[in-house]
């Protein structure tokens, strides 16, 4: 039996394939997932091409919103869904109180959403009473890599779900295992890191600061370092020195670990005000640069062969109390505790301007946040005001391009209502949320 093909089909047919394909192809690299705190490679960095370069005087309009409950978590978007924490309160007094713990009973939960319409596909619901202070709910972003969400409630419940059912697939009680009394005074918030077959996170008590778990299981690989409090700063692996370093930050010292054994490579003092071990350290040619509120910093030269580090300088750079800087072509970007977005050269220190574009109401204001992402040539600023500023910024000074008001501040501190949860950016799209509500944005051209 023989077999003909007109050549005409077959050309056809080939063209249409080759059509096809090209466009799935350039879609596929258009589309880019947010599956943890600060994007896929934990660095503020926004790869997805096709964005906008403006916004329009006018602002721009949501493509859904959904409503939340309370919490400083921010989503996490994988495969077409977005995960969100929130806890809904039952009884008990939540204002806030900078040195005061307030004991809530309620739940803590978290929602799977559809990313394209905000409609819900499952929720999980966890009984949690709170003791702790600013108590509106949990504080890490989920994390969700390999059809699994990994969770960290604010009482230190430590969860592994499944991705698409939200069925359990183990769960760690933090405190418990540790031994530890209370939670931290700010609740458990420094976001789990995940690598190969490890998740890394903070806990808490004598010789377990930092535990190394088994990612299917939950079981312990290793614990190390021991310290009054462990702190909130998110543990951060590096490559550097011919080897992956484990940065772990607690009230107490700046920590290179091992990350297969919890081994101590190098260690420097440094103490945040108040134990607020907070900021994420970054990795920028060669440096490593952490920082923290009223002016506790430090930049070190670590080793390229060997992992070693030694000090460059301290307390210069930029100063903030919860989001992380940006390193780019060696120069840090920030907002400062007070709301200054500030350029620093990095290896000396020195400052080259600054800008009052982000604060509210352009005036000083203890603990002003606001999230910085970089898309090419341009930055994303997610303001404590609910707003979304787009800007260039260079070491010659700061441009912005337009402004709008993704949602409103909902959280209460001490003199003013904020949105302190850092968005995420996904498939051409910002998710952000408050108090209230969870929203999305449009950012394609």
């Amino acid at each position: 039996m023989s077999i003909s093909i007109k050549p005409t089909s077959w050309f056809s047919f080939s063209f249409t394939f080759i059509i096809f394909s090209g466009l799935f192809l350039t879609a596929a690299a258009r589309c880019q997932d947010w599956p943890q705190w600060q994007g896929p490679n934990r660095d503020g960095v926004w790869d997805e091409e096709g964005i906008i370069e403006t916004i329009p005087e006018a602002g721009l309009q949501p493509l859904w919103r959904t409503e939340i409950s309370g919490g400083y978590a921010g989503p996490a978007v994988a495969d077409g869904k977005v995960y969100v924490s929130d806890y809904v309160r039952e009884a008990g007094d939540p204002r806030p109180s900078a040195g005061k713990r307030s004991e809530l009973q309620g739940q803590e939960r978290l929602s799977c959403l559809d990313s394209t319409d905000g409609k819900l596909i499952w929720r999980r619901e966890f009984p949690c009473d709170y003791n702790f202070s600013y108590a509106a709910g949990p504080r890490a972003t989920p994390t969700i890599q390999d059809g699994m969400v990994y969770l960290l409630g604010a009482e230190g419940d430590l969860r592994c779900l499944d991705a698409k059912s939200g069925k359990d697939v183990w769960h760690k009680d933090l405190k418990s295992a540790y031994g530890i009394e209370l939670s931290p005074m700010w609740g458990y918030a420094a976001h789990p890191l995940v690598v190969d077959d490890t998740l890394y996170c903070l806990a808490g008590g004598e010789g377990s600061v930092v535990v190394a778990l088994d990612k299917l299981t939950g079981e312990e690989k290793w614990k190390a370092l021991t310290a009054s409090e462990p702190g909130y700063c998110p543990p951060t692996m590096i490559e550097a020195g011919g080897t992956r370093q484990l940065i772990v930050w607690h009230p107490e010292s700046l920590n290179s670990l091992n990350p297969e054994t919890g081994e101590v490579y190098w260690s420097f003092p440094m103490e945040p005000a108040y134990k607020m071990s907070i900021v994420a350290p970054v990795h920028h040619n060669g440096f490593l640069y952490a920082t923290a509120l009223q002016g506790t910093s430090i930049l070190l030269k670590l080793d390229d062969r060997t992992p070693t580090a030694s000090e460059v300088w301290r307390g210069m750079g930029v100063h903030p109390d919860h989001n992380p800087p940006l390193l780019v072509d060696g120069h840090i970007y920030g907002v400062d505790e007070k709301g200054q977005i500030r350029c620093f050269e990095l290896e000396s220190g020195k400052k080259l301007w600054e800008s009052w574009a982000a604060a509210t109401n352009n005036r000083p204001a203890n603990s002003t946040t606001g999230f910085m992402v970089k898309n090419g040539d341009q930055f994303f600023i997610a303001t404590e005001q609910g707003e979304l500023i787009l800007a260039t910024m260079s070491p010659d000074g700061y441009q912005e391009r337009g402004r709008f008001k993704m949602l409103e501040a909902t959280s209460p501190t001490s003199n003013r209502e904020v949105v302190w949860s850092h968005p995420a950016f996904a498939n051409q799209c910002v998710f952000a949320r408050n108090d209230k509500e969870i929203v999305c944005y449009s950012l394609a051209k």
